[in-house]
């Protein structure tokens, strides 16, 4: 196995100790005990994470280490990065977390479009979804939003009004992708013809 593999695989293992890290944060808020080492630990984890995903795209094209399991993985453990970041940020009590309804907007998008590359692949047995610009900027929205989360330690009594921007901008953005993976996902079923009636059918 490729050093870039073993960094990817690592970062799969790193999601489940940011997440057990920052539910322990948020269960001392809850207790009246509150931890800043375990919220620092658990951004920390997080950026270790993060870093790595550039680290072994560098190692992978720089040292001739690209594997079709890296290719596989690399995408797989970013999409879960991002989505334990908001999830875990959504459903825990931090002092200025992520609303719980931008959790729900993101795990129903991710959610669609898997659905819908599955039943294009069975159907069409080719699926064709190239990245959207609006899906980059959704991405980055999201992961700007986990972020800020992350390292605001100030804000206690209410989100800052900046970050709110932010949260509504991913929100919108989200539904802007989503719409346009599901409407290109009909378009190719459509072209298929396996949106028309089985001509055999009576």
């Amino acid at each position: 196995m490729t050093l870039a593999n073993k960094i990817t695989i690592t970062r799969l293992f790193l999601i489940p100790v940011f997440i057990v890290l920052a539910a322990y944060y948020s269960k001392s808020i809850d207790i009246g005990q509150e931890e800043p080492r375990l919220r620092l630990a658990a951004l920390i984890v997080f950026a270790v994470a993060a870093l790595s995903d550039a680290l072994d795209g560098y190692i992978a094209r720089h040292f001739n280490q690209s594997t079709r399991l890296g290719r596989a993985l690399d995408p797989v453990a970013d999409k879960l990065l991002l989505l334990s970041g908001v999830i875990t940020l959504s459903v825990t009590n931090w002092h200025n977390g992520l609303p719980i309804w931008f959790g729900a907007l993101v795990i129903a998008r991710d959610i669609l479009i898997v659905i819908g590359v599955i039943i294009i692949h069975y159907t069409a047995g080719k699926v064709e979804m190239g990245p959207l610009i609006t899906s980059k900027i959704c991405t980055f929205l999201q992961l700007s939003c986990v972020c800020w989360v992350l390292v605001d330690f100030w804000s206690v009594e209410a989100r800052p009004l900046p970050l709110d921007i932010f949260i509504y901008l991913a929100a919108l953005f989200t539904l802007v992708s989503g719409y346009q993976y599901v409407a290109e996902g009909i378009r190719q079923l459509r072209e298929s013809g396996h949106t028309s009636p089985d001509s055999h059918v009576p």
